[in-house]
């Protein structure tokens, strides 16, 4: 069978910047602020002078910010491992596809209606998407194991002794460090929760924004700094039983609302379309077009051209940011800088970035680019950074240094990794464009998000569901693309949990 054309870089530039064009025509780009320079200069007056007013308040949040993570993340791992055994199998495999398709912040929408606004919510909404991410990433880690020690036991072992004695073992050290790199992720998803009410530090952002209060703002956003600069020093594998323990004990103390007498099955009854709950099939068909007319398909197409427009500003950080931290091109000095200024816009989650851009610039989707942009297009720098700096020059008496360097000879040496970076960030970026709508850009989450305010959990489900499938097709589309440009990333798994999530 005759193997499939190669598809050039050119042409896929040029689709991807025709999309580009097309976004723009459709895109909401107005400032809506009659005067956001005057927002600006009194946030920019915040962080120089941050507000530490309430040190207790400050520190519980904090604290319940890394609780909710460790808990999540524990438990997403447990139960990932456990789906990972059986990742083989069809119906697994698609749920953790369903499950990891839906950001942490639809899954406590849904569950708020559940389990209500208490600890459960948060862990729940954090460990259901990640146990479809780690059953994943642990099944191919598991996979890739080196077999020997696998033909070395006898025959007829039993598969799960196969596993425990053999896969296992040699797999446990990747499985331990990648569950250390997801709780960078953890800890973003949970400052993030704080929008939706739960008391973590991202509900102090939201709240002292709304009020104006930017110098207390300005107090939990170096707080939740502090927290994820340094947590490769502070989450070490083993002192992660410690953590675990004093999450819990401090979650166990922190008041639950009661879980009402049978509100799981009052949601899965109001899950049902209402035309059917009505016993009015006939309905069913008019209730589908009027919903998928009038909200599904202006949802995709305000979450294409959101995505579209963040991934091109993404692209385009990342072509102008990754010498910023090659030691060849800015010094070291140069390098320490760059590294500290990328590291900061990856580790602000774009959520929290386009909330605090949309008090200076008003709504619409200029917030949410900028933040998704900025966000994703760091995350690719970084990785593209840290790989240039380890090429070896080429040994000749002319090579060019600085922006030459870059320009001539790493960034043509690294365009099959800047290509396929793009193209695993596209995936997640859909997703998250879809979230954004909780901010009030008028794309899926959007429409989600008004949906559960007024109670109608059958709309939002079906809508979720339209999310779900936009993002499983964006990621086979760029799974299709990398697959005909022959394109690899590798080391992208080990290297940046991010991108782990997109594979």
């Amino acid at each position: 069978m005759a193997r499939p054309r190669r598809l050039s870089a050119a042409r896929v530039l040029a689709g991807f910047g025709l999309a580009t064009l097309a976004a723009l025509a459709f895109a909401d780009l107005d400032l809506a602020r009659p005067d956001p320079w005057l927002t600006l200069q009194r946030i920019g007056a915040g962080l120089l002078a941050p507000e530490f007013g309430d040190p207790a308040a400050l520190g519980y949040a904090a604290a319940l910010t890394v609780a909710f993570a460790v808990c999540g993340v524990f438990a997403g791992a447990t139960a990932g491992f456990a789906l990972s055994l059986a990742y083989g199998f069809a119906p697994v495999r698609w749920l953790c596809i369903l499950i990891r398709s839906i950001h942490e912040l639809f899954w406590a929408l849904l569950l708020l209606g559940i389990t209500g606004l208490g600890p459960l919510t948060g862990v729940l909404a954090i460990a259901l998407p990640y146990a479809g991410i780690f059953a994943k990433v642990f099944a191919e880690y598991l996979a890739e194991a080196d077999p020997a020690a696998t033909r070395a036991l006898p025959r007829r072992t039993p598969p799960l002794s196969r596993l425990l004695w053999s896969r296992l073992p040699l797999a446990l050290p990747e499985l331990g460090a990648y569950t250390l790199y997801r709780l960078e992720c953890g800890l973003r998803s949970s400052a993030v929760l704080g929008f939706v009410g739960l008391p973590t530090l991202g509900y102090l952002l939201e709240t002292d924004f709304r009020q104006a209060q930017y110098g207390a703002a300005a107090a939990a956003i170096l707080v939740y700094l502090a927290l994820i600069l340094p947590i490769r020093y502070w989450m070490r594998l083993r002192l992660a039983p410690l953590w675990l323990m004093a999450s819990l004990w401090l979650l166990a103390r922190h008041p639950a609302p009661p879980m009402g007498d049978g509100a799981l099955l009052r949601f899965l009854h109001d899950a049902v379309p209402a035309p059917i709950r009505a016993g009015d099939w006939a309905g069913l068909g008019p209730w589908l077009s009027r919903l998928i007319g009038d909200q599904a398909l202006p949802g995709i197409l305000s979450t294409l051209v959101l995505s579209q427009l963040a991934l091109a500003l993404a692209a385009l950080i990342a072509v102008t940011g990754f010498p910023l931290i090659v030691r060849r091109v800015t010094g070291r000095a140069g390098a320490l800088l760059g590294h500290l200024a990328l590291v900061l816009a990856r580790s602000i989650p774009d959520y929290m970035l386009a909330f605090v851009i949309l008090q200076i610039t008003g709504p619409s989707m200029i917030p949410a680019i900028l933040a998704l942009g900025l966000h994703n297009g760091a995350i690719i720098a970084h990785l593209m950074g840290r790989q240039g700096d380890a090429l070896t020059p080429r040994l000749r008496s002319d090579a060019p240094r600085g922006v030459r360097l870059a320009a001539w000879e790493l960034l043509p040496r690294l365009s099959g990794n800047f290509f396929a970076l793009c193209l695993y960030r596209w995936e997640i970026i859909v997703r998250d464009s879809a979230i954004l709508g909780l901010l009030g850009v008028a794309t899926l989450g959007f429409h989600i998000d008004a949906a559960m305010q007024e109670l109608r959990t059958d709309r939002a489900v079906l809508l979720l569901g339209v999310v779900a499938l936009l993002t499983l097709g964006i990621d086979a589309l760029s799974g299709w693309i990398r697959g005909r440009m022959r394109l690899s990333a590798p080391g992208m798994r080990k290297a940046e949990p991010e991108t782990a999530e997109a594979a």
